[in-house]
């Protein structure tokens, strides 16, 4: 149990997950580490006919992601996407498998 803000809540706190680094992979693919040390690809392919990643269907606007304060940013910050959900919906890889 740990307590935030008066707010009793069960179970371990878990860190905040932020990205530490990423890079972005051929075929609309990002490879991104975490704050927790573990790294995941992560398909973009299929959030690309959502209104709001449209813009990334350009390559080269794809291919300028950079973090900003632990998040996936593309276009001066318009577009970004949550770290849980990298985390949650990437597939985990070591090092070796991104070359």
């Amino acid at each position: 149990m740990y307590i935030i803000d008066g707010i009793a809540y069960a179970g371990e706190q878990q860190p905040e997950l932020s990205v530490c680094g990423v890079r972005p992979l051929k075929d609309y693919r990002l490879w991104v580490r975490f704050n927790t040390g573990e790294a995941r690809v992560y398909d973009f392919k299929p959030l690309l006919d959502c209104e709001g990643f449209a813009p990334l269907k350009n390559i080269e606007v794809f291919n300028s992601v950079y973090l900003d304060y632990g998040m996936t940013v593309w276009n001066d910050g318009d577009i970004d996407i949550a770290p849980e959900e990298l985390y949650k919906n990437g597939v985990a890889v070591d090092r070796a498998d991104i070359a």
